[in-house]
């Protein structure tokens, strides 16, 4: 009876554990540096889906040496959950991040995203001491159009918090991505969803983090 017991508890939890946010996609860091161990003192590039579907990421700066730990949909949440497995692991020559407008998407107050973002960087820098930090301000799109005010709140915060910190930078893209007579995002730079960016869109930002990246 005990161990009947024992077993359905097993499998009550295995499902549980199955259902951790993004595990898939961490195990296959971790499996893809089984099979290739990561570069020494890379760009360290992490957050969501901006970073994610960079897919010619590498070939945008092909004079540095990049490490793409970006995962789709992900919130500072996600990457305070598996901190230990896209930052520890590695030793980088900068990080770079773009996240938190799926914080503010998902309903989190930008209070609250601020708040866990200066929780990512200080767990950061108590585990990366001295690497320099990269911070990409949350961006306009067409589709979360509505949510724009808020993530321009929390990017001034963001930006504010950085100023007083050392080897930190803040960029913003919004000028790049909006039309200066109507202020409102260039639909041209955008795939169909009217989120994510197109070739276009990231050539932009290529240009941009050019003169920022180590």
């Amino acid at each position: 009876m005990k161990e009947m017991l024992l077993a359905g508890l097993l499998l009550a939890c295995c499902p549980l554990a199955a259902q951790v946010p993004f595990e898939r996609e961490v195990n296959a860091f971790a499996e893809k540096d089984q099979l290739t161990p990561p570069p020494a003192y890379p760009l360290l590039f992490t957050g969501s889906s901006s970073f994610t579907l960079w897919d010619n990421l590498q070939a945008s700066f092909p004079e540095k040496v990049i490490l793409n730990r970006a995962f789709g949909g992900s919130t500072f949440s996600d990457l305070l959950r598996h901190f230990d497995r896209i930052i520890v692991p590695y030793q980088p020559k900068q990080i770079v991040v773009y996240c938190g407008e799926n914080d503010i998407a998902a309903g989190k107050s930008v209070a609250n995203t601020v708040a866990d973002f200066k929780t990512f960087f200080k767990k950061t820098r108590r585990a990366k001491r001295g690497v320099p930090f990269l911070y990409v301000a949350m961006k306009p799109s067409p589709a979360r159009w509505e949510l724009w005010p808020r993530y321009q709140q929390g990017n001034r915060q963001i930006k504010r918090f950085l100023f007083w910190r050392g080897k930190t930078r803040f960029v913003s893209m919004a000028d790049l991505m909006t039309d200066p007579g109507t202020h409102r995002p260039r639909p041209e730079i955008f795939k169909a969803d009217s989120l994510h960016m197109n070739h276009r869109g990231y050539v932009l930002w290529q240009k941009r983090l050019q003169p920022l990246l180590k």
